[in-house]
């Protein structure tokens, strides 16, 4: 036997000894770890990196490749993507981490002309202003998560890989050790949710400690943010879009067009807040995301600049809607064509614990309405004979506390 291969054995019984017998591993898993190790050390990841990583790893995250199959950005109707995002609760955090950071903030956005708001918005999309860091039903370990998704998904395992190996060499690096290696499903860290590459091309050390540590330095992880928006065009004093008013021969036309505000207005476009334009010269695309019923917008260069950060336009535009609220400008001028009255975010917690009472969802109460409450809702509708159609609205609670 060469000592490569004897190397390669006692690797393979390394990675299974953490669970105490091999017929708890996933044996296909473990030896796409096992000869994985050799195309990162082929990238420069230390052999001593790449096993610390994967100490005790010996299966698939399961729990990944469900949550690879349901993308809220994708799937979600955009009224309730928009209400989970963007509503008081997360306005009132953003406007608390407004003051409590000022001063970071206005060193952020003189270093990289980018609106703070926008980047408290994003804080709040991402992590929920950090919180989610804590939560151990959605972080998980990256080198599982990353091994995951190259061994079993297809379609994302050459995404995978490169992260996996960027992640790796953050570690090797010391900005972070590798038993903090931590992300969400889909391999994105910190407080902004950086995937491993754009971590390595945008890193800030903002706090002056030696280290981007976007994992525990609030300052670091929002210029980061701020650095990949400001290498992505991101024009200063200027916003990411304007609610208009469609003129009514314009109903279903015109959609993605792209023209400069004084062409617009020439058309009979004007704001939905009755304010002028403040730059005629500006370009931007008109951008209906629920049809001709629901608000419609003029987007701007910087609406396509966030989304170099998520490339949908459900995420810009809660980035955007959000960022004004906690900045102080008021909501939507247009509601969204529902057909049913929405619940503030007081009401949306009463819902899902009256839901929970009925032992129909046990989910986490967090106000939040996704697959697990619409499927509770659903499954009450169907009991009470109602039509299923999974909206939490006002009439549905308002049975509910008869009950």
């Amino acid at each position: 036997m060469t000592l490569a291969r004897l190397a390669a054995g006692l690797f393979a019984l390394f990675l299974v000894a953490a669970l105490g017998s091999p017929a708890n591993a996933d044996a296909g898993f473990v030896r796409w770890i096992q000869n994985f190790e050799t195309v990162a050390a082929q990238s420069g990841v230390s052999r001593e990196v790449y096993r610390a990583a994967f100490a005790g790893i010996t299966e698939p995250d399961p729990e990944v490749l469900q949550k690879a199959r349901y993308q809220p950005e994708f799937r979600d109707k955009v009224w309730d993507y928009i209400d989970n995002r963007v509503n008081d609760e997360q306005v009132a955090k953003g406007r608390s981490a407004r003051a409590q950071l000022s001063t970071w903030l206005d060193r952020i956005e003189k270093r990289f002309g980018v609106d703070r708001d926008i980047l408290l918005a994003i804080w709040s999309m991402e992590t929920n202003y950090g919180q989610i860091l804590q939560r151990q039903d959605v972080m998980r370990s990256l080198p599982r998560s990353l091994a995951t998704l190259a061994y079993l998904d297809k379609s994302r395992a050459k995404f995978a890989r490169e992260q996996l190996i960027a992640a790796l060499k953050i570690a090797q690096s010391g900005d972070i050790k590798v038993s903090e290696l931590i992300s969400s499903w889909a391999g994105a860290m910190g407080h902004t949710q950086f995937i491993p590459t754009s971590y390595r091309a945008y890193k800030v050390d903002m706090d002056g400690d030696g280290h981007a540590n976007i994992w525990e330095s609030v300052p670091d992880a929002l210029a980061t943010a701020a650095n990949l928006l400001h290498r992505n065009g991101w024009q200063p004093g200027r916003t990411w879009g304007y609610e208009v008013i469609v003129p009514d021969k314009y109903r279903g036309k015109l959609e993605r067009d792209n023209r400069s505000i004084s062409q617009w207005a020439s058309l009979g476009f004007r704001r939905a807040n009755g304010r002028p334009f403040p730059d005629g010269g500006e370009r931007a695309n008109l951008v209906r995301l629920a049809g001709d019923n629901g608000p419609a917008f003029l987007m701007t260069k910087n609406f396509f600049v966030i989304k170099r950060y998520n490339n949908a336009d459900k995420y810009a535009l809660a980035v955007g809607l959000l960022g004004d609220q906690i900045g102080g400008y008021p909501g939507l001028v247009v509601d969204w064509p529902r057909g049913y009255t929405p619940l503030s975010t007081d009401e949306r917690y009463e819902l899902q614990k009256h839901l929970s009472r009925f032992g129909l969802y046990d989910g986490k109460i967090d106000g939040k309405i996704g697959s697990g409450s619409k499927a509770a809702i659903m499954a009450l509708q169907q009991q009470a004979g109602m039509a299923q159609d999974g909206n939490a609205s006002k009439a549905l609670l308002e049975f509910l506390r008869t009950r």
